[in-house]
């Protein structure tokens, strides 16, 4: 924010004009900063609590790693999602403690290490393939102050291999259920426990799949009433609402 409107905000707590948490609800609406490609939310935590995320893909590495030293400067933690290592590569030159998960192409900053959820967030995955959108989720849950445990590979092709972590499902305080093909596996974790499920489609999968649109109708369709939906390939969203539904508040 400006520094001529923090001067003025606080000149108006300190004359009783203003209360603390009326400032603080001021804060939350104050302009962003603009940078000419981008205007950067800097105050989005204070509103939904958690920073602005980078969409990086069509950006340039320069735009990446100058959105995100500056949000790095602001602030503590810092997401960044569909980057590749050249973009990384910018952020990390200015950022030198980030952190690059090259499977699914997050970029992260996270220099608070305290876990905030009520409990576990379980990730599976049907499939090896599907193993980008499940890191992809996993790593937004767990920039969100989450503890995270992922299971590979349980797949409905060989269904004892999902029985045999039946403690986990159990334990897990939301899961996250990642599938291509017809995306069967969302249903039959819902089955199994009384945690809410959140499905994600993939684009994994041979020509009748359709780019997952197969899976996402399937998943759409399902019997199982705990279960939620969210895009085709979209494993941040699946991590977002699954942090938001862990919160303690």
């Amino acid at each position: 924010m400006h520094e001529d409107a923090l001067r003025e905000l606080l000149e108006t707590v300190q004359d009783g004009k203003l209360s603390p948490s009326q400032a603080l609800d001021r804060l939350r609406h104050l302009p962003f900063e603009d940078v000419g490609f981008a205007k950067i939310d800097h105050h989005r935590s204070l509103r939904v609590g958690m920073p602005e995320v980078i969409y990086s893909a069509g950006k340039t590495p320069e735009q990446v790693g100058e959105i995100f030293a500056r949000m790095a400067a602001q602030g503590n933690v810092v997401l960044a999602t569909r980057a590749n290592l050249e973009m990384y590569e910018k952020v990390h030159a200015a950022v030198p403690d980030s952190k690059f998960y090259p499977l699914s192409g997050c970029i992260v900053l996270r220099r608070d290490p305290m876990k905030r959820g009520r409990g576990v967030i379980a990730v599976l995955s049907a499939g090896t393939s599907d193993l980008p959108v499940a890191e992809e989720a996993a790593v937004t849950a767990e920039v969100m102050g989450n503890e995270v445990e992922c299971l590979h590979d349980v797949g409905v092709a060989g269904l004892h291999r999902l029985l045999a972590h039946r403690e986990l499902l159990t334990r897990a305080c939301v899961v996250i259920v990642v599938a291509g093909m017809e995306g069967a596996l969302p249903s039959v974790v819902a089955g199994l426990i009384a945690a809410p499920v959140i499905s994600v489609p993939t684009s994994v999968g041979y020509g009748a799949s359709f780019g997952g649109l197969a899976a996402l109708l399937g998943m759409l369709n399902s019997c199982a009433p705990n279960t939620a939906v969210v895009n085709i390939d979209n494993g941040f969203g699946a991590g977002y609402m699954a942090s938001m539904i862990n919160s303690p508040r």
